[in-house]
């Protein structure tokens, strides 16, 4: 009679274990499988289901392959991939072509701020048969010439030394324009809504626009597909 209580109790013991789910991951029986919440959960919810228009279903049958850029940097290019996933284009599905912009150098004359002092200089340029134009693109540095335009700094600075030899001062090396990484965003296969979506969307990440991708680029993103 001792052993059928202790078995009772072991029994009672064990079934109030599972009935708590403390041993659903052992079991695979979950302790409240058949019980409303689970039902509640797994309803589809119909009153949200819209159905699509003859126009969105034909809309979604498009496929087009869409370009965004050029992307100025890394971070326009992270902003712009946020943007689309908020939009809810496929991100795994997103290619970047990314490209190296060289910078642009120039050996320049220091400020020429004395209309006279600038005459003088103008003169010394045409005698030495250099050309020269008006230094364009930095405020902070105008008036001023330019005497050449280099791609590295290096270069132009090396042609400052020559310069220098010439017996030409008060020139210097300024950065016209940064180099930078350019990145464009490519969308392989963008349904007929997705696209409607993108070219009319405000989002200042995806202010460069969305056209259709070039023959190189389709080909490229058709074979990486």
């Amino acid at each position: 009679m001792r052993v059928v209580v202790i078995v009772l109790l072991a029994v009672n013991a064990l079934f109030f274990i599972w009935s708590r789910g403390w041993l659903d991951a052992v079991t695979g029986l979950p302790a409240e499988g058949g019980r409303e919440p689970q039902r509640v959960a797994a309803q589809q919810h119909p009153e949200r289901i819209t159905p699509l228009a003859a126009s969105a279903v034909a809309a979604l049958a498009q496929r087009s392959c869409l370009e965004l850029g050029p992307l100025d940097g890394d971070a326009a290019l992270a902003a712009a991939q946020a943007a689309l996933k908020t939009a809810g284009a496929p991100v795994a599905e997103l290619q970047v072509r990314s490209s190296e912009q060289a910078g642009v150098w120039v050996v320049a004359t220091i400020k020429l701020a004395d209309p006279e002092f600038r005459a003088r200089k103008e003169a010394t340029y045409k005698q030495l048969r250099l050309s020269y134009e008006p230094l364009e693109g930095l405020p902070a540095e105008q008036p001023a010439f330019v005497l050449s335009r280099h791609a590295s700094q290096a270069d132009a600075s090396a042609e400052l030394a020559a310069l220098d030899k010439r017996g030409l001062k008060g020139l210097r090396v300024l950065a016209l324009k940064a180099a930078a990484t350019r990145h464009t965003l490519v969308i392989p296969q963008a349904d007929g809504l997705l696209a409607g979506r993108l070219k009319a969307s405000r989002d200042p990440a995806l202010a460069a626009g969305f056209r259709a991708c070039s023959v190189a680029a389709a080909a490229s993103a058709a074979s990486a597909g």
